[in-house]
């Protein structure tokens, strides 16, 4: 836990935050609140049909990843000592994007095992990266590293 309030506030004061924000939007959705651990929580958008959440998390999740970042600063001026890891969800859309690039580094893995080249892949967020080797970690017939500068990191996948 941080210093000063305590990783329940942090996440009363993010849901409060996008609670507001999605008023201001008209946008109509439920935000919920769950901790996944000691230090980390997580605040989920959904709404029924979630066709109107498309616009909170953008093209490849960009502006997702930018209302995460909002949220953290706006928690963090509110809070005297140090914040917790705070992460933002909306309409599953970081569940969905981990399943979707744990199928394509399979299928690039297995084309790397059967030409025996390896391969890199687009420059990709620190959290897209982190998912490409979580789904391969597990395979001893292919490598995972990631090379390049920020913003233009990527992952390269080769034979083991």
């Amino acid at each position: 836990m941080a210093e000063g309030i305590s990783l329940a506030e942090q996440g009363t004061i993010a849901k409060e935050f996008l609670q507001g924000l999605l008023a201001s939007m008209n946008i109509t959705a439920d935000v919920s609140v769950t901790e996944i651990d000691d230090e980390t929580v997580e605040l989920a958008v959904n709404a029924t049909p979630p066709t109107e959440l498309g616009i909170l998390v953008g093209p490849r999740g960009v502006t997702l990843q930018a209302l995460q970042e909002v949220t953290r600063t706006v928690v963090q001026s509110k809070s005297p000592g140090r914040t917790d890891r705070i992460l933002v969800d909306v309409a599953q859309y970081r569940e969905r994007r981990v399943a979707a690039l744990g199928r394509f580094a399979e299928k690039v893995a297995q084309e790397v095992v059967e030409t025996g080249e390896e391969r890199a892949l687009e420059p990709m967020s620190a959290a897209d990266r982190k998912a490409v080797h979580d789904a391969l970690s597990g395979r001893d017939d292919v490598v995972t590293r990631s090379e390049g500068e920020e913003p233009r990191r990527f992952v390269v996948i080769a034979p083991a």
